[in-house]
């Protein structure tokens, strides 16, 4: 069996007659914490919505393999249940239910009740600020304990390979900071995760590898220690140069 989670070939997505990505390739493989980098409205977020099959007016080409299958086109449903979870950019919780039910509701699949009960604990754990305001609504909560919510809800399902749009957009830098000690964390603990994010030095700093993004196209891939290294990226990426 390949150790390779998720593997994209050729992947074309085109809006109406505007080409949002060119022709990408990219690999995942178990256990990697993998990082896409680039500048708003490189393709990254339209990658990551062909993956979960959510692109509805998109024409999309090229091959999609997730754990061994061919899943270009699918049902974005199907896909939680063949154990890929997705954390959109903007959180999305249910902003009128608890962080109990949130989380609970991540394990809409599941019916070990005792295992679900031992994973909330292990999440709040975690995610200690979560335990404190476990019957608080979501839609109460900050920014960055929304980001919180939203990571711990899709661990729930307990994810071969966790998908995570732009997590730090939008929150307070001492926040941003926290929920990548998080993301190195889920990752420690043997979860792959394919990261799509702005903040390319705090990226590659978290992630095993890295892949940069520029108009639809692939144009850098690495090592992100070595990527972090690297001038074009520091000039490009990293504000320096």
């Amino acid at each position: 069996m390949s150790d390779t989670v998720l593997k994209i070939s050729g992947l074309k997505i085109a809006y109406g007659g505007i080409q949002a990505v060119k022709g990408v390739d990219l690999e995942v493989k178990k256990g990697e914490l993998v990082t896409l980098i680039g500048a708003n409205g490189a393709g990254k977020t339209t990658t990551l919505k062909a993956i979960t099959g959510t692109l509805p007016n998109a024409r999309v080409e090229g091959r999609i393999e997730y754990d061994g299958r061919d899943i270009t086109g699918g049902k974005s449903f199907e896909l939680v249940r063949q154990n890929l979870a997705m954390v959109p950019e903007g959180r999305g919780v249910f902003t009128r239910m608890t962080i109990l039910e949130n989380l609970q509701m991540g394990a809409y699949i599941r019916d070990d009740k005792a295992g679900i009960e031992s994973d909330i604990e292990k999440w709040f754990g975690v995610f200690p600020r979560l335990k404190e305001r476990s019957s608080q609504l979501a839609g109460t909560l900050s920014g960055g304990e929304q980001q919180m919510l939203a990571m711990a809800r899709a661990l729930m399902s307990h994810p071969k390979l966790l998908l995570l749009d732009e997590p730090s957009m939008g929150l307070s830098p001492i926040m941003v900071e926290k929920i990548f000690e998080v993301v190195r964390t889920v990752s420690a603990q043997g979860v792959t995760i394919l990261l799509v994010e702005q903040n390319a030095k705090l990226a590659l700093q978290a992630a095993h590898r890295g892949y940069v993004m520029d108009s639809g196209l692939i144009t850098m891939t690495g090592n992100a220690a070595d990527m972090l290294d690297d001038p074009k990226v520091r000039a490009a990426y990293l504000g320096e140069g």
